[in-house]
Formats: structure tokens, C-alpha cells, sequence
């Protein structure tokens, strides 16, 4: 199978995923963009995993969206029967292997490179500094390396949130989280929990490949894109060479990553990341 083919089934799984209307979607907590709303000594701390969001309902794990994902039965063995929030992960740059293994409709051994990092309780009435122990209370008892607790930390200062997340893209990883210590588990947005990136990023659908020149001589040298908001632009930074002799296919969703906007509303600096869909 080609690497063109294989990113062009990775996006059709994750388009069929997010537009599925059989499955009810979990009522799931989603973070905003970092904004301090307390001082930065109320807030747990946690590195942004770059996976699958995964909700395990009890009894089966679920997209986000609601989707029955295929995991081996060992893969769940001994796992609580209450809600779990987490994100299936296997290390830092590695979101189209996890995404190549769920999309399976069947079990296969590839998930023996996932682990579920385990990051909230949706159903737990406690605030969110004792909804740590009960998560680490729920690790320990399920005693499995696929089973695993996100590490949550504190910092004193916000020099010490930079230097912290400088550290954490210096060794490729994506960005911090921040969950404010008192905060209930709730629906939809919420400024209890933060993302905090060294950079803004986005979604935008592939509508054109663009052929190189020079070094880039038959290959793509830029793709143009349309954003949600229907801003057109071309990104032609941020590929590897295998993914200039294979573009991301016209139509798939790709998130880019950028510094700002001009003032007609065009991302400036922007980068590929890589093809993304919703999980």
C-alpha cells in the first residue's frame, strides 16, 4: 500500500468518524486557549499528548465522537465500569501510527504500542485535584502498561510555565495543558482547562497541490487551502520530503500551525502539521 493511499484511507476513517449520526456522541470536556483566569499555583499541569481521544463508557471505547473503537480484549482487561476520559498515545510525534491502529475494524497486535493515558472522570463529583487520586487509585488497581495515568504537576511561576514548555517542544512534544485545581467535570468548552502551545494552529481543506521548483522540481512545492472561515492561501512550508512526492489529497483536512493573521484574516507564518480530521 502506497503512503499516498494510506494517508488518503487514514483521512476517509476519520471523516466517516466525525459524521457518524448512529452513535451519540460523549458529553466530553473541551480546553480553550490559554488564558490565565486564576494565579498559575492553582493549576495542575500536564503535557499535551498528541493522539486519539478515547472515552472508555464503562463497558466499550469510543471516539469522541461516539464511535465503537476494536481494541483486543486484553487491551481492556480489569478496566474500571465507570466513564474515563483519556488519550490514546504511544509517544510524541507518532499521531498517524495511533491513528493507522484504531481505525481497524478489528482487533489487531498494533495496540500493543498504545497506551490509554488516562486524564479525567467524567462522571466523578469531586473537583479536579481529588479526581487525581481517584485516577491513580483506578491505575493501581488495574495493574497494565496500556493503562496509564496522564502525570500531573505544579508550577510557581510563569517563567517556569515558559521554561516548561520550551523543554517540552525542544523534545518534540506538542504543548502543556493547565486544569484548575477546583474545577468540576463539565460539558463543552471551558476555561478550567487550557491549551498552551508555542504557536496557534488550525484546520484547513486541501483544494489544490501547487508543483515545485528547483529542489522541488516534480514535487509539491506548496498546497493551496481553504480555511472554515473561507480564507484561501497557499502553506508550503512544513513538509518532509516523502510528504512532497505525497501531498495530503485534495480534499482531505490538514492542521497548520501559524503566528497570527494579516488584518484581511490570513494566517501569517503558516506551517503543515500534518493530515487531520476529527477523531
Amino acid at each position: 500500500m502506497t503512503n499516498r493511499l494510506k494517508a488518503f484511507l487514514t483521512f476517509l476513517w476519520l471523516i466517516v468518524s466525525s459524521s457518524a449520526v448512529a452513535n451519540k456522541p460523549p458529553e466530553i470536556q473541551l480546553a480553550m486557549t490559554y488564558k490565565l483566569k486564576y494565579s498559575i499555583n492553582h493549576y495542575w499541569i500536564s503535557e499535551k499528548l498528541d493522539g486519539v481521544r478515547g472515552y472508555w463508557d464503562g463497558k466499550t471505547l469510543l471516539t469522541k465522537n461516539g464511535n465503537p473503537l476494536n481494541p483486543p480484549e486484553w487491551f481492556t482487561a480489569n478496566w474500571p465500569d465507570t466513564p474515563i476520559d483519556g488519550e490514546l498515545w504511544i509517544a510524541r510525534h507518532t499521531f498517524e501510527q495511533v491513528v493507522s491502529c484504531v481505525r481497524q475494524n478489528e482487533a489487531t497486535p498494533c495496540w500493543k504500542d498504545i497506551t490509554f493515558m488516562v486524564f479525567d472522570l467524567p462522571k466523578s463529583k469531586l473537583n479536579f485535584s481529588q479526581r487525581i487520586e481517584q485516577i491513580n487509585t483506578h491505575v493501581k488497581h488495574v495493574k497494565s502498561p496500556y493503562f496509564q495515568a496522564v502525570q500531573q504537576f505544579r508550577l510557581p511561576t510563569i517563567d517556569a510555565l515558559n521554561q516548561k514548555l520550551t523543554e517540552i517542544v525542544k523534545q518534540q512534544g506538542e504543548g502543556l495543558m493547565l486544569h484548575y485545581e477546583n474545577a468540576f467535570y463539565s460539558k463543552g468548552r471551558t476555561r478550567n482547562i487550557m491549551k498552551l502551545k508555542p504557536y496557534q494552529d488550525a484546520e484547513a481543506t486541501v483544494i489544490k497541490h501547487i508543483e515545485g521548483k528547483g529542489k522541488y522540481s516534480n514535487m509539491l512545492g506548496s498546497i493551496q487551502v481553504r480555511t472554515m472561515d473561507g480564507i484561501t492561501f497557499k502553506i508550503g512550508s512544513g513538509f518532509s520530503d516523502k510528504e512532497r512526492k505525497n501531498p495530503p489529497p485534495i480534499g482531505s483536512i490538514i492542521t497548520f500551525k501559524y503566528i497570527g493573521k494579516t488584518q484581511k484574516g490570513v494566517p501569517k507564518f503558516a506551517s503543515f502539521l500534518r493530515i487531520r480530521g476529527k477523531e
